[in-house]
């Protein structure tokens, strides 16, 4: 699932070309483009078993025969750059003067010093863990989506709620007759608030606290974390969350600590969400920002439990 495309134009010989940079949840893909053509396209997965760090490279051949080049990387967790050449020589750069070898960088820090046996280890790890949580992720995701679907139809938030909340009951029961993990992690965290949902809106009578909801649930479960960094080390809340954390090696303690704030902050911002933008602009953003959002300062936050191992 494609969640950002950035576009990197740039012209040679008096062509305007674009790059494309699709990032997804999985991996990245870049494409070369002439105006709405595409001329050339690479790709790559970087979760599991295929995981691969590399930059991207795209080839053509101009019209007067030359050969252009184009690399494509990652500046940092945010942002890309590329790198034109014409037959070997520098033409082009988007971000002149920078590297753009993050993922390499990355990868070593992961990675470095295993052998090769290691790293085939590591990759079939990797790969039965994705499989372990690929059923629950996806039954976190149709929630949601059902969540939304139901407001749209309805235009009713309190509809909306008991819906989901039937829905996730249902897949607590079908857990019970099915082997894969349907509500390991992150899944059973969205049957809990869809439930929280339907049980603020039939106490209050109010769609008001349907969408106060992720503000007051988020203080409370960062409140819970946060106990557990500060008086535990992180050793409950840190091993559960570590489960996410494919390839990596986290301090438990830092990590908890850091979920706990980016909770705070997410609950701040639907609590301004609530109060500025109307119900559909509300409901689009708890919906399709919300998440993201957090994914992206997710980022930071195993950045900054990372940096003690």
């Amino acid at each position: 699932m494609n969640i950002w495309t950035y576009r990197r134009p740039f012209s040679v010989q008096g062509y305007a070309f674009n790059v494309l940079i699709e990032a997804g949840f999985t991996g990245w893909r870049s494409r070369l483009m002439l105006g709405l053509q595409e001329l050339v396209i690479d790709q790559t997965v970087l979760l599991g078993a295929a995981l691969d760090c590399r930059n991207h490279r795209l080839c053509h051949t101009l019209p007067d025969g030359s050969m252009l080049e184009v690399e494509i990387g990652y500046l940092n967790w945010f942002n890309t750059g590329i790198k034109v050449c014409i037959n070997g020589i520098l033409v082009h750069e988007s971000h002149p003067g920078r590297e753009i070898l993050y993922l390499t960088r990355v990868r070593k820090e992961i990675l470095g010093g295993k052998s090769e046996q290691q790293l085939k280890e590591q990759r079939q790890r990797d790969a039965a863990q994705w499989a372990l949580n690929r059923p629950s992720l996806i039954v976190d995701i149709a929630l949601g989506l059902l969540f939304f679907a139901v407001s749209k139809v309805t235009g009713n938030l309190t509809t909306a709620a008991l819906v989901g909340a039937v829905a996730g009951l249902t897949v607590v029961v079908a857990q019970r007759f099915v082997k894969l993990d349907l509500l390991g992690g992150l899944a059973m965290f969205g049957v809990f608030t869809l439930l929280l949902s339907a049980g603020f809106s039939f106490w209050f009578q109010d769609e008001r606290m349907v969408q106060l909801k992720g503000s007051i649930l988020g203080v409370l479960i960062a409140s819970l974390i946060l106990g557990d960094a500060l008086f535990n080390r992180g050793r409950y809340f840190g091993a559960r969350l570590a489960r996410y954390l494919i390839g990596m090696t986290v301090d438990s303690r830092r990590l908890t600590l850091g979920i706990a704030m980016l909770g705070l902050t997410m609950a701040g911002l639907n609590l301004l969400a609530t109060h500025w933008l109307s119900k559909d602009s509300w409901l689009i953003y708890t919906t399709f920002v919300d998440a993201p959002l957090a994914m992206v300062l997710g980022l930071l936050v195993f950045r900054f439990a990372k940096q003690v191992d």
